[in-house]
């Protein structure tokens, strides 16, 4: 992580993102308050495909609020409930208007190519370059269960689709190119090591 620059499960925070949302108000919360450690590259849970919220109960408003508490204190611009160990389909995010959540969300169009610097908090302190459509379409439900359909292009875009990756059981290492994504795993592995086993690992290789 890049001080002072906020990422989205891993992506920078930028604001020259444009989109066109559906605003609305954000529910009343309970004042309970209690944030989550993010699960990082390695847990299964990040793997798993998530299921549909069927219903809006005390548990996601709670569920909501944490997350969004835990996202602003990562900090980070969106955050999948996979991500915090939950298998149920929603994310919370907030690129500077304030927090907002997506039950059941699914991309159902996109166009256009963008390439951006993205990162994740699941996969901490790494950044590639990663393509990805530029405009999409995604749908899914509010928190009063009503429909939503929101277009976003650029950072938004990127988030939305970031996230629903995670909800898919995709992480952006699977996002990258064959040699970026070998990199990525070394990198990755050598981070799973102990003290000591990474210098026995160097010993082996002659490196040390």
């Amino acid at each position: 992580m890049i001080t002072g620059l906020p990422i989205v499960s891993g992506l920078f925070k930028d604001f020259s993102s444009s989109a066109t949302i559906s605003k609305r108000a954000f529910p009343p919360m309970m004042i309970h308050v209690a944030t989550y450690s993010i699960r990082t590259f390695g847990d299964p849970v990040l793997r798993q495909v998530t299921s549909d919220v069927d219903n809006i109960d005390e548990s996601v408003l709670r569920l909501v609020e944490d997350m969004i508490e835990t996202m602003n204190e990562a900090p980070g611009v969106g955050l999948a409930a996979t991500q915090v160990g939950v298998q149920k389909r929603l994310f919370v995010y907030d690129i500077g208007d304030g927090p907002s959540v997506v039950l059941n969300g699914r991309i159902t169009e996109s166009s256009g190519e963008w390439i951006y610097e993205e990162g994740c908090l699941s996969v901490p302190g790494l950044y590639w370059p990663i393509t990805r459509p530029n405009h999409v379409l995604l749908e899914g439900i509010d928190l009063n269960g009503n429909e939503i359909k929101l277009e976003a292009s650029e950072l938004l875009g990127r988030v939305f689709q970031h996230e629903i990756d995670h909800l898919d059981g995709v992480l952006l290492i699977e996002r990258l190119d064959p040699d970026q994504h070998k990199q990525a795993m070394k990198i990755l592995r050598s981070q799973a090591l102990t003290p000591d086993q990474e210098t026995a690992r160097r010993r082996l290789s002659g490196r040390g």
